[in-house]
């Protein structure tokens, strides 16, 4: 039986801890809220923020991380994605410097436009840092926790801690691949967030498929860009991480992004939006990052810099949409 220490109890964690509970490991799972604690062990239910999935008796949930990672063979990162730094560095004590350790937040530290593997490198060592892995891809936690059939990757310099990743977390309805390109897909789950904000608008606002089409397949395009820039690799953006976690985030009604996306288009104010939710669309918090990327390596992003224009700026949304429309033409440029 393998120990694995998860921290983050948003629906994500839940979720994964929830796979790897039903496969028979050891799981103890963190969380701030002491409501959520009680809730997994007096009903074995997050109401919080994964209701309505039973999840398996044998998880685990506790607000003290020493508990959560103490012998912990694996740790899995997921705290949202402006509280990583804080938080794993409060975890690092009690994580084993041969623990393998992996990052499954999406986003980017707006304070010092860190992608989460950087965030970890400024609290683990180089040597837990040599196997560090990042999960992501196309998954909504309240299905992955109710076992519908779910693909995503794990990326890792180390294609043996990506092999034990994909072993650890792999079943018969969690289906994992491995790779490489530790900062594409980073990334490319960072970015996917500010483009489904965008999708959403364009559906609030009333419009059809095409336009959607439009927009998802001009996303990637501007989120391989930026990656390319910052040295990934081209092919990931057209993989799981990329235009599969695109098309889901873009089009999905479970998409906490593109339900703040929507509610904008149909005229609601952020603030009010944000007031109603309880768990984190992290495009809101990544839109200004990303702006600030696009500047700092000289990359065109207007389905972006049009979203930071709505999120940031108080821009209208209907004249952002038809800001995109009129750019000069140009030729379908890929790179």
């Amino acid at each position: 039986m393998t120990r694995v220490g998860v921290v983050g109890a948003g629906s994500w964690g839940t979720a994964l801890a929830s796979v790897l509970a039903k496969k028979g490991h050891e799981v103890h799972l963190w969380a701030l809220e002491s409501e959520v604690v009680d809730d997994i062990r007096r009903s074995q239910e997050n109401k919080t923020y994964l209701p309505g999935s039973c999840l398996p008796t044998n998880l685990q949930a506790t607000e003290d991380l020493g508990e959560a990672l103490a012998e912990a063979e694996f740790v899995i990162s997921v705290a949202p994605s402006q509280f990583v730094g804080n938080v794993m560095a409060d975890a690092a004590q009690y994580i084993r410097e041969d623990a393998l350790i992996v990052s499954a937040s999406k986003g980017i530290e707006i304070a010092t436009l860190r992608r989460m593997d950087e965030v970890m490198g400024s609290v683990f060592s180089p040597a837990q840092m040599e196997g560090l892995c990042v999960l992501s891809g196309p998954s909504f936690a309240k299905e992955v926790a109710d076992e519908m059939p779910t693909a995503v990757v794990v990326a890792s310099a180390s294609a043996a801690s990506a092999v034990l990743v994909q072993d650890l977390f792999q079943t018969s309805y969690f289906r994992v691949y491995t790779g490489s390109d530790v900062v594409g897909v980073e990334l490319a789950g960072a970015l996917k967030n500010v483009v489904a904000l965008a999708a959403g608008v364009v559906v609030g606002l009333g419009y059809g498929q095409n336009t959607l089409a439009a927009l998802i397949t001009r996303g990637v395009a501007e989120m391989r860009r930026l990656g390319i820039a910052m040295g990934a690799e081209a092919s990931t953006f057209a993989g799981l991480a990329g235009m599969g976690d695109l098309v889901l985030t873009c089009t999905g009604s479970l998409s906490r992004n593109r339900s703040v996306g929507y509610r904008l288009g149909q005229g609601e104010t952020l603030e009010a939006i944000l007031g109603t939710m309880s768990a984190v669309a992290e495009g809101v918090k990544t839109v200004q990052a990303v702006h600030d990327l696009a500047e700092r390596y000289g990359v065109e992003m207007p389905i972006s810099e049009e979203v930071y224009g709505i999120l940031v700026l108080g821009a209208d949304p209907a004249q952002a949409l038809q800001n995109l429309m009129e750019r000069d033409p140009k030729p379908e440029e890929w790179y």
